[in-house]
């Protein structure tokens, strides 16, 4: 939950932080945005190697929590001059956390076991609490929506910055406190006997992890370098894959193809989905009006927050109703949860694209609209993301799971990497109206509203297919 409060806070006010507070063009600041977005997801698929191989569950999480505060506290001091460096300790600590706690949820249920859908949608609402603080306080704190009152103007945005390090203690307290519950969940993959050998190549991957961060830094400040990273990380991290795949028997081989088709289809929908972070950020910020079903509240506040509330309040509604579909036998298969994520997210994306039919002179248009265009856009996301989650747990073998775990994540990488190159292409001239610029963001969401819905016939279409390559994984 505090991890994803980090992650939600940050990328809630990372562009609009970019653009009006570093001054950044916003076509450089949305590229900028994918750039440190993809890093983040990319290192997931490092750390769930790590954890696999070396550290296990449980110390890669706790390792990657102390990163994320180191990194947090160095934005407090001071957010402009220490901004990549502070990004760059945070992306890799959430590579280290991220993964892996979801890989542990995964291990909490037997083969077979129907209530994983299920327990995962809860897992998910879980973390949506966080996703919703931390869209709400970070960019409220910073912009001085919340607590202008009590924090002087020019300390808003070290105070929105430090509530990371502040979280994340309290997480890591928790963690400490209760990890034995757990049992062997998450323990390191050495034997007992193997204990020298263990710290030997947990204090390498401590020392190695540091040793990245002024490469991290330069690489995010500058996204020629993360286009040569993402050419290579994805042909590597398949190439892996094929190899561990020549260990296995062809019915684990199978379903991990069918695992690959889950996550191809994903870095479409998150390319979709992850505007929130970047051009609907700036929209928000230009094009909304402060009136929510008549109550003033900040746009950008929804826009952060909005998906998260409407998960806390629907995952687990939807995480029962699958429940149910099963008892009575029509609970459709994953495939096609897949595909219905797909449709839903499409038809999000057009009802962002009508707000410019009730747009005024100014350019200005509907909250309420775009309230509810996150409405339809989160049964989208409750359909695919915690699904998607919980796939990977079952189609990958007890070995693979972090990494398969990192794969679906770095799949997420190069949607959200991908999503910067979609922002950066419906960013308006700088001379344009305000009603142009609404013009140009609204037929840019038309167009992404449509990629999703011909994503999901298609997936649906497909489902036999791949039902075949899953064998005994509903």
């Amino acid at each position: 939950m505090w991890e994803r409060f980090c992650f939600y806070g940050m990328r809630g006010m990372l562009t609009y932080f970019m653009v009006y507070q570093m001054l950044m063009d916003k076509s450089v600041a949305n590229l900028q945005y994918g750039a440190t977005q993809a890093w983040v997801y990319a290192f997931t698929f490092i750390g769930g190697l790590f954890a696999d191989k070396i550290l296990g569950f449980k110390k890669s999480l706790f390792w990657g929590g102390l990163l994320m505060i180191v990194g947090s506290i160095l934005l407090m001091i001071s957010p402009k001059d220490f901004f990549f460096t502070g990004i760059a300790f945070v992306i890799i600590g959430t590579g280290f956390f991220k993964p892996n706690i979801s890989s542990m949820v995964g291990q909490l249920y037997k083969s077979g076991d129907n209530r994983r859908d299920a327990g995962f949608s809860l897992f998910y609402s879980g973390i949506n609490i966080g996703a919703f603080l931390g869209g709400i306080l970070m960019i409220g704190v910073g912009k001085g929506e919340i607590l202008s009152s009590v924090i002087p103007e020019n300390l808003r945005w070290n105070v929105a910055f430090a509530l990371v390090a502040v979280v994340m203690i309290i997480s890591l307290f928790t963690f400490a406190l209760n990890h034995k519950k757990l049992g062997p969940i998450g323990m390191s993959p050495f034997k007992s006997e193997d204990k020298g050998k263990a710290r030997k190549y947990e204090w390498a991957v401590y020392i190695g992890a540091l040793a990245c961060i002024p490469l991290i830094q330069i690489m995010v400040a500058n996204t020629v370098y993360t286009d040569y990273f993402m050419y290579f990380i994805g042909p590597f991290s398949l190439l892996y894959l094929f190899y561990e795949m020549t260990k296995l028997e062809r019915k684990d081989n199978l379903k991990l193809i069918a695992a690959l088709v889950f996550i191809i289809f994903s870095v479409v929908f998150w390319a979709i989905f992850e505007q929130a972070g970047g051009s609907l950020s700036i929209y928000a910020a230009e094009h909304l009006k402060k009136d929510l079903i008549g109550l003033p509240i900040d746009p950008n506040m929804v826009n952060n927050s909005g998906n998260a509330m409407f998960v806390i309040f629907f995952a687990p509604v939807v995480g029962l109703l699958w429940l149910w579909m099963s008892k009575k036998k029509f609970e459709p298969n994953s495939v096609v949860k897949f595909g219905l994520g797909f449709l839903f997210l499409g038809i999000g994306f057009y009802t962002f694209f009508t707000g410019k039919f009730f747009a005024d002179a100014a350019g200005m248009t509907s909250l309420n609209l775009f309230t509810f265009g996150y409405l339809i856009i989160t049964f989208g996301e409750i359909a695919l993301s915690p699904i998607g989650l919980s796939l990977m747990t079952k189609l990958s073998t007890q070995k693979l799971q972090g990494v398969m775990m990192g794969m679906w994540f770095l799949a997420s990488a190069y949607g959200q990497y991908v999503a910067g190159l979609f922002g950066s292409s419906i960013t308006p001239e700088d001379g344009a109206s305000a009603v142009e610029k609404l013009n140009v963001y609204s037929e840019g969401y038309k167009q992404f509203g449509i990629y999703a819905i011909i994503a999901g016939v298609v997936l649906i279409a497909i489902s036999p297919i791949v039902r075949k390559l899953m064998g005994d994984v509903k």
